[in-house]
């Protein structure tokens, strides 16, 4: 049996008030089952939706987008302790507007039926590819970018014609109720279902039967959801993260290049999963990029960690693993330096860090072996290229990799040496921004993409057709085999 809570009403943290389902919050692991049920007896009745459905749901979700971007703003700075409106409006609501226009664009083209050449044999038939939904879709949300994270896949999902079962993250609750309050509003609960809950709804979240589990988040993590979707053999989209390198080329212009990773690096304090994790820097030019990256750092945030633009990072326990990777790399020899102006001002917000150099670093430091998913760089030095391409390679194919570097046969060197699941060449976290390229990992960043026309693909079952028309000369190669197969038998195997 399930038993549900009353229906509550949640107020936004800009003061708007809205009634929640008891049904669309399912705060019992018990209970998911039942609305993963009534999601997949929806998708038998009523079967794909037409293009103009799946456009009207895009052009609903885009609308409620920007009704409600006051309140997810807002809810967003509540659930950090601090973060710019600004920032948020750039790094979520308008890539993401981006990315559903994007889909109601190009829906009738990923839509359409793809021909496919058919055998010699069979020249009166007609082979295609049918691109259709696949069911209902589980989406497992992160903390970091509350709003984009959730709801571009939810859009991606929406285009290909699924329906939908999404769980924002337990650490970004303000948000996570003005998800729901704004998605209850707009699908009903045949279309898209909100869950909320701690790691136990999680777990058995993953459990569920979907037709595909969409899920953003650590490698750890990650390998624990393919683990639970395994039971049920359902195929995954993770978009992990990992150590995004940047190397930069020797004799670089150090003041334009600093800018570029210091602004991939601190951008939401660091808390992206394509942000720069460290930098390989050539030994003749550390101490430029040194001297660079502290007139970067104050030219974004002139007042230093108090500047109203500097996120902070999430919670406590967070900034306490921070913490401990700059004590662990400190008590194994490295040199920190905090950059910027007045870098004793984080104290004055809660779980606030000043961005920080970690110079001398080794291998058997933590913060070389952990994603650092904060405002801390680690440098690392280079004599020549052939070792700072080695030095990735001896690692784990990161999720995105950036390179800096004016040489062509370089460049060169670098994109066919190396593998990430992206590459920026000369600038940092703008693969994520192009709507026609496929975002995704390799190896342990994760594995499926989306964006571009292979998330829609990653969203839809390629169904093969083939119409075998009246006649085809495989007749001819049928019992009983007699003198004719010999002959077309000897004519195909020329």
């Amino acid at each position: 049996m399930i038993t549900s809570t009353p229906d509550r009403a949640v107020r936004t943290p800009a003061g708007h008030t809205a009634p929640i389902s008891s049904d669309r919050i399912v705060a019992r692991p018990e209970a998911l089952s039942a609305r993963h049920s009534r999601l997949r007896a929806a998708f038998l009745r009523d079967g794909p939706p037409p293009l103009a459905r799946r456009r009207a749901n895009l052009k609903k979700l885009r609308a409620a987008l920007l009704a409600r971007r006051g309140d997810l703003e807002a809810a967003v700075e509540a659930d950090f302790g601090h973060r710019s409106r600004h920032e948020t409006a750039i790094m979520e609501t308008l890539t993401l507007l981006w990315g559903i226009d994007y889909l109601h664009r190009n829906l009738p083209r990923f839509m359409r039926r793809e021909r496919r050449h058919v055998a010699p044999t069979m020249q009166f038939g007609r082979a295609w590819v049918e691109y259709q939904p696949l069911g209902v879709i589980g989406i497992l949300a992160p903390w970091n970018y509350p709003i984009s994270l959730a709801l571009m896949p939810l859009a991606t999902a929406l285009a290909a014609g699924n329906r939908v079962m999404l769980k924002p993250s337990e650490f970004t609750p303000a948000t996570s109720d003005v998800l729901v309050a704004m998605l209850t509003d707009n699908f009903s609960e045949d279309e898209v279902v909100v869950v909320t809950g701690d790691a136990s709804v999680g777990a058995a979240f993953t459990s569920l039967p979907f037709d595909h589990i969409f899920f953003t988040g650590s490698t750890a993590v990650g390998r624990a959801v393919m683990k639970s979707a395994s039971e049920n053999l359902v195929p995954l989209t993770l978009e992990l993260g990992g150590k995004s390198p940047v190397l930069v080329d020797r004799g670089q212009g150090l003041d334009r290049v600093a800018q570029a990773i210091a602004y991939g690096k601190l951008a939401n304090a660091g808390q992206t999963c394509i942000a720069p994790d460290y930098a390989l820097v050539h030994e003749a030019d550390i101490d430029g990029f040194v001297t660079a990256w502290n007139k970067a750092v104050a030219a974004l945030y002139p007042e230093g960690p108090a500047s109203r633009d500097y996120t902070s990072i999430v919670n406590e326990r967070h900034y306490d693993r921070l913490c401990g990777l700059l004590e662990d790399a400190r008590s194994r020899g490295a040199t920190t330096l905090e950059a910027g102006p007045f870098p004793e001002r984080a104290g004055e917000r809660p779980h606030t860090l000043p961005p920080t150099l970690v110079l001398d670093v080794r291998d058997d430091m933590r913060i070389m072996q952990e994603e650092i998913f904060g405002p801390l760089l680690p440098v690392v030095t280079y004599r020549d290229l052939a070792e700072a391409i080695a030095f990735v390679n001896a690692r784990p194919r990161p999720l995105a990799l950036y390179w800096f570097g004016s040489s062509n046969r370089n460049r060169a060197r670098v994109l066919a040496g190396t593998t990430a699941g992206g590459v920026v060449l000369n600038g940092t976290l703008t693969h994520y921004g192009q709507d026609d390229l496929p975002f995704g990992g390799v190896g342990l960043s994760g594995f499926g993409a989306y964006h571009g026309i292979e998330g829609f693909r990653s969203l839809s079952h390629r169904k093969s057709v083939f119409d075998q028309g009246r006649w085809n000369a495989s007749l001819l190669l049928r019992p009983p085999f007699g003198r004719l197969t010999e002959f077309v038998l000897g004519r195909m195997l020329r």
